[in-house]
């Protein structure tokens, strides 16, 4: 048995998001943001397959996409709840990485172990942003899962999908503790 990492015991035990809309300057500066994306590149995948790539958006195109998402909301008919939801992560965002499933036709590695890999490399992503002193936020909502919308935002294939928006940038605030779930009511142990 390895010693154990105290450190990242504590880092695990504390961490949390932060609201996306709490995140402002500074973002991470390119630099930062190459370390933030190799250390998430170090997420679990079966057969090194690589079934995730990332999408940069910097200030100038997440106000180009509010646009877009606005005119797509409008397009569908869509309730104004969901229509402000539809824009609103692209208004208050400064620096977001579009995660994105591109998922590989192996057939010795399901397609549910690759989309799950990109969502660990969401997860990384966001944990490796408060490592490194900033702060972030894995988001999605229904733009996200529309094939029409991240189609003509991001170019993605028809194959692939959006496994999340990760919003980074310095916390303005620290959220307050959530309540976590009792680890007694949904754990079932097997001893034989």
């Amino acid at each position: 048995m390895q010693t154990a990492n105290q450190a990242a015991l504590e880092f695990l035990s504390t961490r949390h998001s932060y609201p996306a809309r709490t995140l402002g300057l500074p973002v991470p500066n390119d630099t930062v943001l190459n370390q933030l994306l190799t250390l998430a590149a170090r997420s679990p995948d079966h057969g090194k397959l690589v079934p995730w790539r990332f999408i940069v958006l910097k200030k100038s195109a997440l106000m180009r996409l509010s646009d877009l998402a606005k005119a797509h909301a409008d397009r569908c008919g869509v309730d104004a709840t969901k229509r402000a939801k539809a824009h609103g992560q692209f208004d208050f965002g400064t620096l977001a990485v579009v995660v994105v499933s591109s998922p590989k036709d192996i057939e010795r590695i399901p397609l549910s172990e690759q989309v799950l890999s990109a969502g660990a490399v969401c997860a990384a992503l966001v944990n490796a942003s408060q490592a490194l002193g900033f702060g972030g936020c894995w988001l999605s909502g229904w733009l996200s899962h529309d094939s029409g919308f991240i189609q003509s935002a991001f170019g993605l294939n028809a194959d692939e999908t959006v496994a999340g928006i990760v919003h980074l940038g310095t916390p303005a605030q620290t959220p307050p503790e959530t309540q976590r779930p009792d680890i007694t009511n949904i754990t079932k142990w097997i001893a034989d």
